[in-house]
């Protein structure tokens, strides 16, 4: 049994149980944080219903990111900490400290206690979201070297936490992260198995197709990842040298777009897709509908655009190689289906 021990933020979480599952895997000693105890049996429960092995060597730590107790306890003995744990809500919320100051202050938070644990590298989980918006439209080619305008256009609350939360992490490092490393996954659309019965990521806009829930299809383009290779990026950053001080953008390809993630659904599912729309809407028709609706208002910074993201540093410096988008679209369709996540 390898004697190393990781640290999982967010450990009922879709990515995080993923790299759960990887490390138990690999051999590693696992322990994962809840906000309480009473969530660790269903956690253990969806890890084993998705082949989890080695589950004697996952163990739990009841902490919360806007309080200092139990960090240093959940910290200990600990020779890497995976931060993934953060709140997603993508879109318009009531109140963006809701979401900013639980990720960032969060961060800093784990980020400190890693240091004062003795913990080697922290690998924080940041987003495309982090790099990609905010940024006039072009033919740019995004690189780890972007960051997002925070006061550009179609930059909402979750791309500011994220942005700030990883900024902060990359200054505290800086300035008094002590002999603590650390590395920064970006992951583009997130799609890919579902563990248990939660649909998180953008694994919402398969179960909304294969729901009948998009009546047609705006011109919206997705850069896709699958979370098994999200996860494998987690992993690699862990440990290879040269990750350290460094970010890196993970996506499986160029984007693709919705009316291509339907028309896949449509190949591999046959009549469990049968809900799924055929026909698309003009970008106009959807900008009008924009006036009156919230919902398309939404959409309209993206549409008619396909962000181009260079994932050729993971690749190198990871050695990391990514499966199709293809493979998580239908892994994701395929286990909701599995699961009865989606209505018939």
């Amino acid at each position: 049994m390898n004697q190393r021990r990781v640290l999982v933020t967010g450990g009922s979480g879709f990515i995080a149980g993923h790299c759960i599952l990887q490390l138990l895997e690999r051999g590693y000693r696992v322990r994962a944080t809840v906000r309480s105890p009473d969530r660790e049996p269903a956690v253990r429960a969806v890890l084993r219903d998705a082949g989890m092995v080695n589950g004697e060597a996952l163990e739990f730590a009841a902490v919360d990111l806007l309080r200092d107790a139990g960090w240093a306890e959940a910290v200990s003995g600990c020779d890497f900490v995976l931060h993934v744990a953060s709140p997603v809500r993508p879109g318009r919320v009531a109140n963006e400290d809701d979401l900013i100051v639980p990720a960032r202050e969060g961060t800093l938070r784990v980020l400190r206690a890693a240091r004062d644990g003795g913990v080697r590298r922290v690998v924080l989980t940041s987003a495309f979201h982090a790099a990609g918006w905010g940024h006039p439209r072009t033919d740019r080619v995004f690189t780890e070297d972007d960051w997002t305008v925070l006061d550009g256009p179609g930059v909402d609350a979750y791309s500011r936490s994220k942005t700030l939360a990883e900024r902060a992490a990359w200054d505290v490092i800086a300035a008094e992260g002590g002999s603590t490393e650390l590395a920064a996954i970006l992951p583009v659309a997130v799609m890919g198995p579902v563990l248990g019965t939660a649909v998180s990521g953008a694994n919402h806009v398969v179960q909304r197709l294969l729901a009948g829930q998009v009546p047609a299809y705006p011109n919206l383009w997705f850069p896709i990842v699958d979370v098994r290779d999200v996860a494998g990026a987690h992993l690699a950053a862990m440990t290879a040298p040269a990750a350290a001080g460094q970010r890196f953008l993970v996506s499986s390809g160029p984007a693709i777009p919705m009316r291509q993630i339907g028309a896949l659904l449509k190949t591999h599912l046959g009549d469990a897709a049968k809900r799924v729309p055929s026909r698309s809407i003009p970008s106009a028709a959807v900008r009008i509908a924009a006036r009156f609706s919230p919902r398309f208002r939404t959409v309209v910074p993206d549409l008619d655009y396909a962000r181009k993201i260079d994932n050729g540093k993971a690749r190198r410096v990871l050695d990391w190689e990514p499966r199709p988008s293809e493979d998580a679209v239908v892994a994701a369709a395929e286990s909701m289906i599995a699961k009865s996540l989606v209505t018939p």
